[in-house]
């Protein structure tokens, strides 16, 4: 598998999450020198004609840009009619997740682990012709943008007017205002903070990009998941009480002491670390909705599966997450029940998302064996070079 070595302008991992994270766009000349991804268009084109994996295509009139008639949405799976259909210029073909069907993308991330996994959306790979692009649009999240193959045009402004051309299929600014401008070539990177503006446009007929995105969840979001977790998992449900409660002469009347009594109530969900952790990590590593892990067909016995994999090592499913809060894990949405003196290759198998075959004859890894062989039957977990 590859091994991306990425560089940051000179800064260190430090350096650059301190004065660029969420802060500032920042161009990065050469950040994967030598990159010219791990995609034809034609392999990206039969990607998106796969079910599992979510794809769109995009078209644009160049004439009526900036009307919202001038632009067309389709969702794949697609058909290879779909693309012999399609012009000569001004389209992109954008397929999303990936890394959870190709393992050199699942190793780009790897580049980018000095941000939190928990934080990771995906890998989004984008195939455009000249002239080619998804207009002008503003994202809520952050975003690395890998140059592959040809070239694109990037611009940026931090503009403050978020007025949208009203009736087109995608959320485009209807004024944009370019502050700065940037070709990217194969291997260069264009870091982008929430909210900044940014328009890229193919300069060439072989233009790929390789989006890393990093998710950002609404507040309201994670507030209605967290009460849903309390609910499923059966948290003291105490009634409204109102002992004090005196007679009235307005009996349709929502009074403050009845507001204050349910401000009371629900003050004993205390949104604590000690809560909120545990339930941060079960929701972030819940897989996607399109996800479906496959069994193998011809599952081994447990004896031979051991010995393979103290041969060979075993590997994660590229789709599979793991997470931690404190002492505890969470795969794919669940907890993980293992002995404690075993989580040292836990945590090494979350993070570098294998075990070696001298690791999985390590006495701490022997104390998962038994987890490893139950995901290896449910497909989250693969013998090595079989994945």
């Amino acid at each position: 598998m590859s091994v991306f070595t990425l560089s940051l302008n000179g800064l260190t991992a430090a350096e650059f999450m301190a004065e660029y994270w969420q802060k500032k766009p920042l161009l990065i000349r050469g950040a994967l020198p030598g990159f010219q991804g791990f995609l034809s268009p034609e392999e990206l084109a039969g990607l998106a004609c796969e079910a599992s994996v979510p794809s769109r295509l995009i078209q644009c009139d160049p004439a009526r840009a900036n009307q919202g008639s001038g632009w067309t949405v389709k969702h794949g799976p697609f058909e290879d009619e779909d693309f012999n259909a399609l012009p000569p210029d001004h389209w992109t073909l954008l397929v999303q997740g990936v890394n959870h069907v190709l393992p050199e993308a699942q190793a780009l991330l790897s580049a980018f682990n000095f941000i939190p996994t928990a934080r990771l959306d995906d890998v989004m790979v984008s195939y455009a012709p000249s002239g080619g692009g998804v207009g002008p649009h503003v994202d809520s999240y952050d975003v690395f943008l890998l140059q592959g193959a040809g070239t694109r045009r990037w611009r940026i402004s931090q503009q403050t007017d978020r007025t949208w051309i009203p009736d087109a299929p995608l959320r485009l600014l209807a004024q944009f205002e370019t502050e700065q401008e940037w070709l990217l070539e194969p291997g260069d990177m264009l870091y982008l903070p929430p909210h900044v503006a940014h328009w890229g446009i193919a300069e060439d007929d072989a233009c790929m990009t390789y989006s890393i995105g990093f998710r950002a969840p609404a507040a309201r979001e994670l507030a209605i998941e967290f009460l849903e977790a309390c609910r499923q998992e059966g948290w003291p449900d105490a009634l409204y009480q109102d002992p004090d409660q005196p007679a009235v002469s307005d009996a349709c009347e929502v009074s403050e002491a009845m507001a204050s009594n349910v401000a009371q109530l629900l003050n004993q969900l205390l949104w604590s670390p000690e809560q909120l952790g545990p339930f941060l990590a079960k929701y972030l590593s819940e897989p996607k909705a399109y996800v479906v892990f496959e069994p193998p067909r011809r599952p081994v016995k447990k004896p031979q599966w051991l010995q393979q994999a103290c041969q060979r090592g075993v590997v994660l499913d590229l789709q599979a997450q793991i997470l931690r809060w404190q002492t505890r894990y969470y795969l794919n949405g669940e907890a993980i029940d293992v002995p404690a003196e075993a989580q040292t290759m836990l945590n090494r198998l979350a993070n570098q998302r294998t075990l070696s075959a001298e690791d999985m004859s390590h006495p701490a890894a022997q104390r998962l064996h038994d987890w490893l062989y139950q995901q290896y039957q449910s497909g989250v977990c693969h013998l090595a070079e079989t994945a």
